[in-house]
C-alpha cells in the first residue's frame, strides 16, 4: 500500500532512472499538462537524447548524401547507355563534323564514331597500367595519332595486351608506319587522381588513368581534351575493348533503399517514444490504483490487534458466563429462601489460614 506523493523510481529501458522526486500527479491536475511533462522527462535523457542525434544524423545523410549518390549514378548510366543505343545507330563520320579542332569537348558526343587520316607516333606511345579485360589483368596502350594536312593530335586508344609473367616486359606490337585511316569511338578524360599522374615504368612512360592533358604534359604533346577509343579491325588495333553493357545496374533499387531508411529511422524513434511513454503511464496508473491514502480506513483486511481483542472478550464473556452458572447451581443446591453458610464459609477460611500461616 502506497501513499499517494510517495516519490517512485523505475528503471526505463536504457537502463536510467527517473531523478528523485517524482511522485504521483494528484487529483485535479490536466491530463494534457501530465502528458507532456511525461513525454518530455522520457526523451530528455542521455540515451534518448543521443538516439535522437544518431537518428536525425543518419536520415540526413540517406537523403543528403547516400540516395543522391545512387540516384545519380543511374542518371548517369542511363544517359550513357543513350548515347551508346544512339551512337550505334549512327554512321561513321570524320571527326571534324563532330569535334571541331581546338572546340571544348562535348560529352553529348561521347561514344560517336569517327574516322581520322593520318599516321601514329610510336615513340610517344604510353601504357596504362591496372586495367582489366574479359576479368582479367591487361594492359591498354595509348599511341599519339597526327591528323593528316594540320597540327592536330589525337591520342589513341589502340587497345589491350596482356602482362608478361612474373612482371617481364610488356610486349607491344608496332603500329602501322605512314599515312593510314582508321575508325574509332570517341571518349571522354577520365582525369588523373593526386599522386597518380605519369611516370617511368621499366623504361617505359604508364599512367594509370586515360588522361590527355597528363600524357600531353608527359609526352610534349598538345592533344585534343577527348581520346579516340580504336574499334576492332583497324590498323593498329590490338585486344578489342567491348562496349559497354546496356543495363542500368542496381543503383535506382539503391536510392530508393536509401530514401526508405531516411524514412523509416524517424519513424521508429517516434515509435520507440510512444511505447516508452505508454509503458510508463501503465506503470503510474497501476501504481495509482494500488495507492490508499492514510485518511481511509481499510475495511477489507482487518487487523491482527483487532481480531485478538475480539478473542480477548469472547473469552471474558465465556468466563463471566462459567462463572454465574456455577454461582446459580450453588444457590439452587442450597434451597429457596436459605441464606448463604456463613458458618462453613468462616470455617473454611480460618483453616486456610491455618495452613498457610501455622497455629
Amino acid at each position: 500500500m502506497i501513499p499517494r506523493g510517495t516519490p517512485i523510481c523505475r528503471v526505463d529501458r536504457f537502463g536510467t532512472a527517473p531523478a528523485v522526486g517524482r511522485s504521483v500527479p494528484s487529483a485535479g491536475t490536466p491530463i494534457g499538462s501530465v502528458v507532456v511533462v511525461h513525454v518530455l522527462r522520457t526523451i530528455l535523457r542521455p540515451g534518448w537524447i543521443v538516439l535522437g542525434v544518431v537518428v536525425i544524423a543518419f536520415a540526413a545523410a540517406c537523403f543528403m548524401l547516400l540516395a543522391p549518390w545512387q540516384l545519380g549514378k543511374n542518371s548517369d548510366t542511363t544517359h550513357r547507355n543513350d548515347l551508346i543505343k544512339k551512337a550505334v545507330a549512327t554512321d561513321t563520320v570524320p571527326i571534324d563534323d563532330v569535334a571541331v579542332e581546338g572546340a571544348p569537348f562535348d560529352k553529348n558526343t561521347e561514344w560517336r564514331e569517327v574516322s581520322i587520316t593520318g599516321s601514329y607516333l610510336p615513340a610517344k606511345q604510353v601504357l596504362v597500367r591496372l586495367r582489366s579485360a574479359e576479368e582479367r589483368p591487361a594492359i591498354e596502350v595509348l599511341t599519339p595519332f597526327a591528323v593528316a594536312g594540320s597540327d592536330r593530335v589525337v591520342l589513341i586508344n589502340r587497345g589491350y595486351v596482356r602482362p608478361a609473367q612474373g612482371g617481364a616486359g610488356v610486349d607491344v606490337p608496332a603500329p602501322p608506319q605512314g599515312r593510314v585511316t582508321i575508325a574509332g569511338r570517341i571518349r571522354a578524360s577520365e582525369g588523373t587522381s593526386p599522386g597518380r599522374g605519369a611516370h617511368q615504368e621499366g623504361g617505359t612512360l604508364a599512367v594509370y588513368t586515360i588522361d590527355p592533358v597528363e600524357v600531353g604534359a608527359a609526352t610534349s604533346l598538345a592533344f585534343d581534351p577527348f581520346y579516340v577509343q580504336l574499334s576492332g579491325g583497324q590498323p593498329g588495333s590490338l585486344g578489342v575493348i567491348a562496349l559497354p553493357q546496356l543495363d542500368s545496374g542496381p543503383y535506382l533499387s539503391y536510392g530508393l533503399q536509401w530514401l526508405a531508411f531516411g524514412i523509416m529511422a524517424p519513424l521508429g524513434l517516434g515509435y520507440f517514444i510512444w511505447s516508452e511513454v505508454t509503458h510508463r503511464r501503465r506503470a503510474r496508473e497501476a501504481v495509482e490504483q494500488s495507492a490508499t491514502p492514510d485518511d481511509e480506513p481499510d475495511t477489507t483486511r482487518p487487523r491482527t490487534s483487532s481480531k485478538r481483542a475480539q478473542t480477548r472478550a469472547d473469552l471474558q464473556r465465556a468466563s463471566s458466563g462459567a462463572a454465574t452458572t456455577a454461582t446459580s447451581q450453588a444457590t439452587d443446591a442450597a434451597g429457596i429462601g436459605h441464606g448463604p453458610d456463613t458458618a462453613h464459609s468462616e470455617a473454611a477460611v480460618r483453616e486456610k489460614l491455618s495452613r498457610r500461616y501455622g497455629g
